[in-house]
C-alpha cells in the first residue's frame, strides 16, 4: 500500500512544474496555480484524479496492443479479430477508417501480445501481415470542443509559414500544407452522421431514396469547412410511385405491402416522373424545413447551371446543398477518387496549387459567382499536368476506359463515363520526378501555354486546336473563352467558362513568375539563416504582379476564336489556305474598323504611312513624268513601291508582303499603325448612351451594338464645339501580333502593345484602362456581323 502512494506521488511530482516567478503548473491539466494549497486542492481535485485515471488506462492498453498493416484495404475489423482470436481474447480493434491500411488490436494481457509477437509471420487473405508492438506516446489533455463544432482551428498565415520553414524540404512543405488543410478525424465524423441523418428522414418521405455525398468531403481533396454537396437519388422513388398507382404489375425490388401506405406518403401530391425540377426542389426544400433536425437557411436555388437546394446546419456552421440530376458529379467524384489512389504526388500537388492561385487571387468563389479560377478546374488542370509528363504520370480518360473491366462502362446522360474502379488495375507509373520538380514544371508549361487557341482535353491527354475540336458533334456546343478546359466526361463543358480574358492572362503571369522563382535556390534550399524559402516565398501575394508591367507594357490580348464565325466562313477560310494569316487579316480589319469608325479616332498603318510620305517626297523632286516612267520601268533591287504603284499593282500582286514593324516580335504576322485621339470619347459614355436610346430604344440599333457606339463617340466629339481639334489629345502606335503554336497547330493568340508617345504618356492610362474591356468586345462583334 506504502509502495502504491509513493507511486502514485512520484507520478503527481511529474505533473507539476515550478514557475520562475512563484506559483505552480500542471502539465497534465495545464492549469497554473499560485502557491502550494492551491496545488493541492487541484491534485486532489475531480479533474485531475480523471485525466489521471484516463492516462492510466491509456498505458495499459499501449502495453497490451499491436500495429498491424498489409491487410487488403477495405477488410472489416471483424476478420482481424477472429484471426487475432486464435491467440487469445481479443479486447477491440481500432481500424484506419480513413484510408484503410492499418489497425490497433487491444489484446486481453501481455501474455497472448508476447504470443503474437513471437509468431515471425503473420498472414491474412493471402497477405503478408506486419505486426509490431503500438507505439508508446505521451498522454496529452486537449480541451474538450463545444457540441457540433468538429471545423479545424486553421493556423494563422504567419503561424503556417513558421510551420513551412522548419520543414526539411519542398517535399515536406507539401505534405505539412495536406496535413494543414484536410478534414479533422471529427470533421469528418459530422459529416457522416450528417449523411446518415439526411438518409433516415428522406426514406420516410421518399422510399427506396439514397443521399450520397459527392464533391470535395469524398473526393480526395477536401479542405476543412468546404460544403457538404449531397446528391438525392430518386430512381427507385419513381419505381415505387410507379408500382404503387399500377399495383397488378410491380416493379421488381418493391414489396406490395409498401404499396398500401402510399397515400400517407408525400408523393401523393406529387408525380416525380413528371414533375419538373424546381417542383421537386420545393418539395425537398419543405422536407429540410419542417423534419430535418438543425437544418435552417434552406434556400432554393432553381436557376443555376446545376439547381440544388442550399442549407445550413445550425449547431456546426456546416453549409450545403442537395441536387436531384446531377449524376455526372458522382462519376467525376469517383474519378477524382481514382487519381489520388493512383499516385501519392497527386493530393500534395493539387493543394499546393489551390492555395498558391487562392493568395494570388486567381481562385476562390466563395458564392459560385466572379471570374475567377474554382478548386475544380484547378484540380483538372493539375490532373492534365502530370497525364503530360514524360513518362506521364497519370493516364488519360481515354487510356483508363480501355483498362476498365465491361461491368464498368457507364453511360451518364449520353456521356461515356468509363474508368476502372480499383487504382489497382492501373498500370504504375515510371516517373520518379519528386514534388519539388513537379510543382516548379507546373508553374513552367502553364506560364506559356495557349489558352485561347486550343482546347485543354483530359480525355486525349493533350491540348486540342479549337477547328478541330468544333467539329466533334459532342464537343460542338462547348463554350469557348479566354480559358478553355473541357470537362473529363462532359464534352460539351468548359469548366472555365467563368473566367475572363483579365484572370486568363493574370494567371499566365503569375505563373511565369511563379517559374522564375522555382529556379532560384531560394525555392529548392531551405534556408540555413532563418529567411524564408520553399513554398512560402511563393505564397506571398502579389509577387507576379509587381514583376508583371514590366515583362509585359500596355498590352490587350483578345480572346478571340474563328469559331465566333459561321461554319460555312470557317470553312471558306480553311479551304482558301493558310488559315493563321488570313484569320490575324480578319482581325486587324475589325480593329481598325473599331478605332476609326467607331471611336473615331484617326488611324494609319505604319507601312502605309512611310510609303506616303516618300511618293510625296518623289513627287517633289522628281515630278509626275519621272513618276510615269518609273511605273513602266521592272522595279529594281532595293527600291519600295510607291502608294499609286501598290495600288496598281493590287490585282497582279499575289499576297502583300508582310512587315515586320517590330524587330520584339519575331513572328511571322505582325502589324502596326499610328493612331491620335481627338476627343475624349471614352468619359460619359453611358450617359450619352441613355440619352440617345431614350425611354423606347430602336430596335434598328440595340444597346450595346457598334452602330450605337458609334453614335455615341459622335455625339462626345461634337460637345467639345468643333469637329477636330488642331492638336490631338493623345497619340500611340499600337502593334498587333499574333501567337505562333510550337506544335504547328493554330494560334489564334492576338496581342495589341499600346506604346504612347511620350509627352501623352500619362495621360494615355485613363484611355488604355477604357480600351481594355471596351476593344475586345467591340472586335467581336464586328468579326460576327462581317460573317
Amino acid at each position: 500500500m506504502e509502495v502504491k502512494k509513493a507511486g502514485m506521488a512520484e507520478s503527481m511530482l511529474d505533473d507539476v512544474e515550478s514557475l520562475p516567478r512563484g506559483g505552480f503548473r500542471c502539465r497534465l491539466c495545464h492549469v497554473t496555480v499560485a502557491n502550494k494549497p492551491s496545488l493541492d486542492d487541484h491534485l486532489r481535485g475531480k479533474k485531475h484524479q480523471r485525466l489521471e485515471s484516463l492516462r492510466s488506462v491509456r498505458q495499459t492498453q499501449e502495453l497490451r496492443s499491436v500495429f498491424v498493416s498489409g491487410f487488403r484495404k477495405g477488410t472489416p475489423a471483424s476478420e482481424l479479430s477472429d484471426y487475432f482470436q486464435t491467440y487469445g481474447e481479443v479486447i477491440n480493434v481500432v481500424m484506419d477508417k480513413d484510408k484503410g491500411v492499418y489497425a490497433i488490436v487491444e489484446l486481453q494481457d501481455k501474455e497472448v501480445l508476447e504470443k503474437v509477437l513471437a509468431q515471425p509471420q503473420h498472414s491474412l487473405g493471402g497477405q503478408k501481415l506486419r505486426v509490431k508492438p503500438r507505439e508508446k506516446k505521451d498522454f496529452k489533455y486537449t480541451q474538450p470542443r463545444k457540441q457540433g463544432s468538429a471545423k479545424r482551428e486553421q493556423l494563422s498565415p504567419k503561424k503556417l509559414a513558421q510551420e513551412l520553414c522548419q520543414a526539411d524540404d519542398v517535399d515536406a512543405q507539401m505534405s505539412l500544407l495536406v496535413q494543414q488543410f484536410e478534414f479533422s478525424e471529427g470533421e469528418r465524423r459530422l459529416r457522416d452522421l450528417l449523411v446518415t441523418l439526411f438518409q433516415e428522414v428522406f426514406l420516410e418521405f421518399f422510399p427506396g431514396s439514397a443521399i450520397l455525398p459527392f464533391g470535395s468531403s469524398v473526393n480526395g481533396f477536401d479542405v476543412s469547412g468546404c460544403d457538404l454537396d449531397l446528391f438525392l437519388d430518386l430512381e427507385k422513388t419513381k419505381k415505387f410511385q410507379a408500382s404503387a398507382k399500377s399495383p397488378i404489375e410491380p416493379l421488381d425490388g418493391v414489396s406490395p405491402e409498401v404499396d398500401s401506405h402510399s397515400e400517407d406518403s408525400i408523393l401523393s401530391d406529387i408525380d416525380l416522373a413528371s414533375a419538373s425540377v424546381p417542383e421537386v426542389l420545393e418539395l425537398v426544400a419543405t422536407v429540410l424545413r419542417k423534419c430535418v433536425p438543425g437544418v435552417h437557411h434552406v434556400q432554393v436555388v432553381p436557376n443555376a447551371r446545376c439547381p440544388v437546394v442550399k442549407f445550413c446546419h445550425k449547431e456546426s456552421g456546416l453549409r450545403g446543398d442537395i441536387s436531384i440530376d446531377n449524376k455526372l458529379a458522382l462519376r467525376n467524384t469517383c474519378f477524382l477518387q481514382l487519381c489520388t489512389e493512383a499516385d501519392e504526388r497527386v493530393r500534395p500537388l493539387v493543394y499546393a496549387v489551390r492555395h498558391w492561385a487562392k493568395q494570388q487571387v486567381l481562385a476562390g468563389n466563395p458564392f459560385g459567382g466572379g471570374p475567377l479560377l474554382n478548386n475544380y478546374a484547378l484540380t483538372l488542370l493539375v490532373l492534365f499536368f502530370l497525364q503530360t509528363r514524360s513518362p506521364p504520370v497519370l493516364p488519360t480518360v481515354a487510356r483508363l476506359k480501355e483498362l476498365s473491366e465491361d461491368e464498368e462502362q457507364t453511360v451518364v446522360d449520353g456521356w461515356d463515363c468509363g474508368f476502372p474502379k480499383d487504382s489497382a488495375q492501373l498500370e504504375p507509373s515510371c516517373n520518379t520526378e519528386n514534388l519539388c520538380t513537379l510543382l516548379a514544371e507546373f508553374f513552367r508549361v502553364f506560364g506559356d501555354y495557349d489558352f485561347v487557341g486550343c482546347v485543354i482535353s483530359l480525355r486525349e491527354g493533350q491540348p486540342l486546336p479549337v477547328p478541330s475540336i468544333l467539329v466533334s458533334e459532342a464537343s460542338s456546343k462547348l463554350k469557348l473563352g479566354p480559358l478553355n478546359l473541357q470537362d473529363p466526361f462532359e464534352l460539351s463543358h468548359n469548366v472555365a467558362a467563368n473566367v475572363n480574358e483579365k484572370t486568363a492572362l493574370r494567371f499566365r503571369r503569375c505563373c511565369q513568375a511563379a517559374a522564375k522563382y522555382c529556379r532560384s535556390l531560394q525555392y529548392q534550399r531551405k534556408s540555413s539563416k532563418g529567411k524564408i524559402w520553399g513554398l512560402v516565398r511563393l505564397f506571398q501575394p502579389g509577387t507576379a504582379e509587381t514583376e508583371a508591367p514590366a515583362a509585359t507594357g500596355l498590352v490587350i490580348g483578345l480572346p478571340l476564336t474563328p469559331a465566333l464565325l459561321p461554319a460555312q466562313t470557317r470553312e471558306q477560310l480553311c479551304q482558301a489556305g493558310d488559315l493563321h494569316w488570313r484569320w490575324f487579316q480578319r482581325v486587324c480589319s475589325g480593329i481598325t474598323f473599331v478605332l476609326k469608325d467607331v471611336l473615331r479616332c484617326s488611324c494609319l498603318k505604319v507601312r502605309e504611312g512611310l510609303e506616303r510620305e516618300q511618293g510625296e517626297a518623289a513627287e517633289r523632286q522628281q515630278g509626275e513624268q519621272q513618276r510615269e516612267a518609273t511605273a513602266e520601268q521592272p522595279l529594281s533591287a532595293g527600291r519600295k513601291r510607291s502608294l499609286d504603284e501598290e495600288e496598281a499593282a493590287g490585282s497582279s500582286s499575289p499576297s502583300p508582303k508582310r512587315l515586320r514593324t517590330d524587330p520584339s516580335f519575331p513572328e511571322e504576322e505582325s502589324m502596326a499603325w499610328d493612331c491620335a485621339v481627338w476627343h475624349k470619347v471614352w468619359l460619359g459614355r453611358r450617359r450619352v448612351r441613355r440619352q440617345l436610346c431614350g425611354p423606347q430604344p430602336d430596335p434598328q440599333c440595340p444597346s450595346g451594338s457598334l452602330e450605337l457606339e458609334a453614335k455615341v463617340s459622335e455625339a462626345i466629339s461634337w460637345q467639345d464645339g468643333e469637329a477636330r481639334p488642331a492638336d490631338p489629345l493623345l497619340q500611340f502606335t499600337i502593334h498587333a501580333q499574333a501567337g505562333a503554336d510550337a506544335s504547328g497547330g493554330l494560334d489564334t493568340r492576338i496581342s495589341l502593345r499600346f506604346e504612347p508617345a511620350p509627352e501623352h504618356a500619362a495621360a494615355f492610362q485613363e484611355f488604355f484602362h477604357f480600351l481594355q474591356g471596351f476593344l475586345p468586345r467591340a472586335v467581336e462583334q464586328r468579326l460576327v456581323s462581317e460573317a
